[in-house]
């Protein structure tokens, strides 16, 4: 594992700290290791939805949907 030096403001550095003192994480590396994936996932998460929008943007204008159809397409799909 690759070993990297972060400077932080007392009050981060002391947050950090303390995360690992109360239990929720073995120690600080574990606490920033946890932040570093969560924020991986949130933009894993953001690039899909603007993926999803994109295509959505590219199948051109929107039709109107009657009740009728959306009635038959949740049958479909439910």
């Amino acid at each position: 594992m690759a070993t990297m030096n972060v400077s932080l403001p007392d009050q981060m550095k002391d947050w950090v700290e303390e995360q690992a003192r109360t239990g929720t994480y073995a120690n600080s590396s574990d606490y920033v290791r946890d932040l570093i994936r969560r924020d991986q996932a949130r933009t894993a998460a953001i690039a899909e939805l603007q993926t999803a929008i994109d295509a959505g943007l590219a199948s051109g204008p929107a039709e109107p949907l009657s009740a009728e159809s959306f009635k038959a397409a949740m049958r479909r799909n439910g």
